[in-house]
C-alpha cells in the first residue's frame, strides 16, 4: 500500500505521497515561517491531512508515515531533539502526531534525517545493493547516515552518525563546542565563520569578500569568489577539503564501506572536489580499505531524506 513520505528540514517540510514501486505520486511543500514547538507539528499534521484527502479522491488508503526530522529521533519514546527548531528539545512528535490523526491504524515511523537519507540512497539512490556505505551530509551542518551490515547504526542512544563533532584539529578551542570541530571547519555555516574570523583577523587584505558587509556573507560567496581565484576563498575552501578528506579517511578506516556518499547543499558545488577529497583522505586512511571504498555524490539530491522516510514507512 502506498505511503506519506515527511522531510522536516529547519525552514521547511516537504511531504509526498510514494507507491511501493517508490513511485512519488503527489507531493507538497509548505514553509515553517518561524513556527516552533507545537505549531510545526500542527503543519505536519494539515500536511499529511491533504495527502490523506487525495489518496482517498484516488481510490487508495495509506498504510504507513514516515517522518526524517533534522536532529535526533529517539525511538524509545518516540520524541526529539532538533536544535533548528524552536522548542523542540525534547518535543513528543509521536505523541502529537498520533493524537492528531483520525485512523489509528495508520503508522508512524520517525528517524533522523542522515538516517533517511543513507535509507534514501540504498532504496533508490547511489547505495543500491550495498551493505556497508555512509552518506556525509554536508549542509548548514554535518551528519552521517552510517550503514553496517545492511542495518542502520544508531549508537545506544540513536545519535550515532553526529559526526560534527570529529575533532580534526588541536589544540580544543571553546568556538567547537556549540557545533564540533569539523562542523566549524567544514560545513555551510562553518565556512562562512571561518571566512568572517579570517577577515576580522586581518590575515587577508584583499579579497573579493571584503566588498560584502560580514553579515551577509554565505557560503555560495565564498564558492563565487573562489572561482575567481580569490586568495581567502581559497584558503577556506582548502582547509574545508583538508577537513573533508581526514573525516572521510576516519570513516573508511572505521567502518571499511564499500561507498561514501555526499550530499547537503555544499555538496552542491563542492562536488568537484571529491577527487581532492579522496587526495587527501588517501594521506590518512587505512590504506587498503581506502583503495576499496568509492566517493560518488548523491544520485536523490535533496529529496534523499524524503525517499528515506518513504522507505522507513514501506520497510516493515
Amino acid at each position: 500500500m502506498p505511503v506519506i513520505a515527511i522531510d522536516l528540514g529547519a525552514t521547511k517540510s516537504a511531504a509526498a505521497v510514494f507507491d511501493e514501486q517508490g513511485n512519488l505520486l503527489f507531493a507538497e511543500t509548505q514553509l515553517l515561517e518561524k513556527r516552533k514547538g507545537k505549531e510545526v507539528s500542527e503543519l505536519l499534521l494539515k500536511q499529511i491531512q491533504t495527502l490523506l484527502n487525495k489518496a482517498y479522491q484516488n481510490n487508495f488508503s495509506i498504510s504507513a508515515i514516515g517522518i526524517c526530522v533534522p536532529g535526533i529521533a529517539y525511538a524509545a519514546t518516540g520524541k526529539t531533539w532538533c536544535p533548528n527548531i524552536p522548542h523542540w528539545e525534547d518535543f513528543p512528535l509521536l505523541e502529537e502526531l498520533q493524537s492528531g490523526i483520525r485512523d489509528k491504524k495508520i503508522k508512524i515511523k520517525i528517524d533522523s534525517d542522515r538516517a533517511c537519507y543513507i535509507l534514501g540512497e540504498v532504496w533508490k539512490g547511489n547505495a543500491q545493493n550495498c551493505s556497508d556505505a555512509i552518506f556525509l551530509s554536508v549542509g548548514t551542518g554535518i551528519g552521517a547516515g552510517i550503514l553496517v551490515n545492511n542495518q542502520v547504526l544508531r549508537g545506544a542512544n540513536d545519535i550515532a552518525g553526529a559526526i560534527g563533532w570529529m575533532g580534526l584539529d588541536r589544540p580544543f578551542h571553546e568556538k567547537y563546542i556549540q557545533c564540533g570541530c569539523f562542523e566549524y571547519n567544514a560545513s555551510g555555516e562553518g565556512i562562512v565563520k571561518f571566512t568572517k574570523e579570517l577577515i576580522a583577523s586581518g590575515s587577508f587584505i584583499n579579497s573579493e569578500l571584503m566588498k560584502i558587509s560580514l553579515d551577509n556573507i554565505t557560503a555560495r560567496n565564498v564558492f563565487e569568489a573562489f572561482e575567481k581565484n580569490d586568495p581567502l576563498s581559497k584558503f577556506v575552501i582548502r582547509n574545508a577539503i583538508e577537513c573533508w578528506g581526514m573525516a572521510v579517511a576516519n570513516l573508511v578506516s572505521l567502518f571499511n564501506p564499500e561507498k561514501i556518499i555526499f550530499g547537503g547543499g555544499i555538496f552542491g558545488p563542492a562536488l568537484k572536489f571529491l577527487d581532492e577529497v579522496y587526495a587527501e583522505a588517501k594521506k590518512w586512511a587505512q590504506p587498503i580499505s581506502i583503495k576499496q571504498v568509492s566517493l560518488e555524490a548523491s544520485a536523490l539530491g535533496s529529496e534523499a531524506g524524503l525517499y528515506g522516510a518513504a522507505w522507513l514507512a514501506m520497510k516493515d
